[in-house]
């Protein structure tokens, strides 16, 4: 069933667990992880970002991603992820993505505010939520992002300031991870995350969970963080089946991307402590 984030967001606050939000980029990615959820009756984000509009249009990527929420039983929320242009967010709005995010993180916090604000209201006024960002999570070699950047810290004071001038229902914060394939472990700043979370009145957001270590990504589930952004460990599994099996064929091809990051997900909703959710439970 096609769901917002905000309903999912209130039941993982209440048991205390992160929701995964899948990046996907066609079909075959989509599927994977819509089945996936499905078996295991998890709660699923499906997420498209704006950087992937090369790969697959709005339109196909709405397309899609109504489609297959809508005919699992397990809830599904459709999420506009990185969206720079608020031309590209309200048509996201239009065409039926159930949240969408408006990144202005790498601007002044007083043009991050103005920018965030309006999209807020405007999404609200099509019954949409909204995330925004506080800090910046940076890339490297990653493609969910088309620039390469370094990361802005959040501090605490301003997220609870940006929380409140601003209305958006969900906060990515910046407490160590990067987008895109990470050297080494990242170190997560634990003790930011306890301020911003006791601070901050909306759920909040991790960037860059690929690649940032299983230890940091259960604890930060345990601690605080709702939703967890995963994109690069998914392409990366597909590639590693595929070498694995060496399929003959297309079809094989396809068959081991899929099964790659089926696993994967699967292999987060346990780390993530995602638990089972129908819509209306409390």
């Amino acid at each position: 069933m096609l769901v917002t984030t905000k309903e999912l967001f209130a039941h993982a606050e209440k048991h205390n667990y992160a929701l995964p939000a899948a990046n996907f980029f066609d079909l075959t990615s989509a599927r994977s992880y819509a089945e996936t959820a499905e078996r295991l009756n998890k709660p699923l984000i499906l997420a498209f970002a704006q950087s992937h509009m090369n790969m697959l249009t709005l339109e196909e990527a709405a397309m899609i991603g109504k489609f297959l929420a809508k005919k699992s039983t397990t809830p599904i929320a459709l999420h506009l992820d990185h969206g720079t242009d608020e031309e590209v967010i309200k048509r996201a709005i239009h065409l039926g993505f159930t949240s969408v995010m408006i990144d202005a993180s790498e601007e002044p916090f007083e043009e991050n505010v103005r920018r965030s604000k309006e999209i807020a209201d405007y999404a609200h006024k099509n019954g949409v939520v909204v995330e925004a960002e506080i800090g910046h999570v940076g890339s490297e070699n990653s493609l969910e992002s088309a620039v390469n950047s370094q990361s802005i810290y959040t501090e605490p004071s301003e997220a609870v300031a940006f929380a409140k001038l601003t209305g958006v229902d969900s906060l990515a914060v910046s407490i160590g991870t990067s987008h895109g394939h990470y050297q080494g472990i990242p170190k997560i700043n634990f003790d930011v995350l306890k301020e911003i979370h006791h601070a901050v009145n909306v759920p909040l957001v991790l960037h860059g969970g690929s690649s940032s270590g299983d230890e940091n990504l259960e604890k930060c589930a345990l601690e605080g963080i709702r939703k967890i952004n995963i994109f690069t460990d998914f392409v990366t599994a597909a590639m590693n089946e595929i070498h694995k099996n060496q399929p003959n064929d297309y079809f094989d091809l396809l068959h081991s991307a899929s099964n790659g990051m089926s696993k994967t997900l699967e292999h987060y909703f346990t780390v993530f402590h995602t638990k089972p959710y129908r819509e209306g439970e409390s």
